[in-house]
């Protein structure tokens, strides 16, 4: 039953990559982006909701770390049922902070070790200084300069996050949160600097994955 269900989530997870991929292939042709829109809002939330259903179900070693995680789960969805319109973008912001925010209460609530906390902390500021001289000088180039505070709000969000998941000393918990950072790089890299014809595919996969590795950090 359980490997049936592992097979749902994959299967899922490519029918959005899929959708992508094909959408960005013909980015001059709004019948495929058409199409393509209105798949996303069945197979973009429905990763979620599966990595939802198996955070609740699976036997956690700690189960106030998973009732954490299932808060930043829901907050994700929410994230990214708002991220399907392009006006959603400031909600959906807020929600992935909220989730971020969830994960790392999660990560502290299992207990971190002092020194890899202050390491991940460490390579996220070195990491945060380069992407916030990218992000600022454009957005404020585009007359975009209300988005600059959400922005480093969730940048120090993420931050946190990636900070508390090296503090927890999981190996899979360190790899989700590395993942989320990078999916979140590029995101913001291909919206606000340089769009990249295939970026939102890179940035759904290295999502998912993310996502995936901290559900399993849970029985790490």
């Amino acid at each position: 039953m359980s490997g049936a269900k592992s097979l749902c989530r994959r299967s899922a997870a490519v029918a959005d990559w899929v959708v992508v991929a094909r959408a960005a292939s013909r980015p001059d042709d709004p019948a495929a982006h058409g199409t393509a829109s209105a798949a996303r809002c069945v197979t973009k939330p429905l990763v979620l909701v599966l990595l939802i259903g198996a955070a609740i179900a699976l036997e956690p070693r700690d189960p106030a770390v998973r009732a954490w995680f299932v808060v930043a789960l829901v907050a994700s969805l929410a994230g990214d049922v708002a991220l399907l319109s392009a006006r959603g973008f400031v909600i959906g912001l807020a929600a992935f902070l909220a989730a971020h925010v969830a994960y790392a209460i999660g990560f502290v609530a299992g207990g971190v070790t002092a020194a890899p906390l202050l390491i991940g902390l460490a390579a996220m500021l070195a990491a945060d200084v380069g992407l916030a001289r990218r992000l600022v000088p454009a957005l404020r180039a585009a007359g975009r300069r209300s988005l600059v505070p959400p922005v480093l709000a969730y940048i120090a969000a993420i931050t946190l996050m990636a900070a508390a998941a090296a503090g927890s000393a999981i190996p899979l918990a360190v790899a989700g949160a590395a993942l989320f950072v990078a999916s979140d790089a590029l995101l913001a890299d291909g919206r606000f600097v340089r769009e990249r014809r295939h970026g939102d595919l890179a940035v759904r996969v290295l999502y998912h994955l993310a996502q995936a590795c901290l559900v399993l950090s849970l029985v790490a």
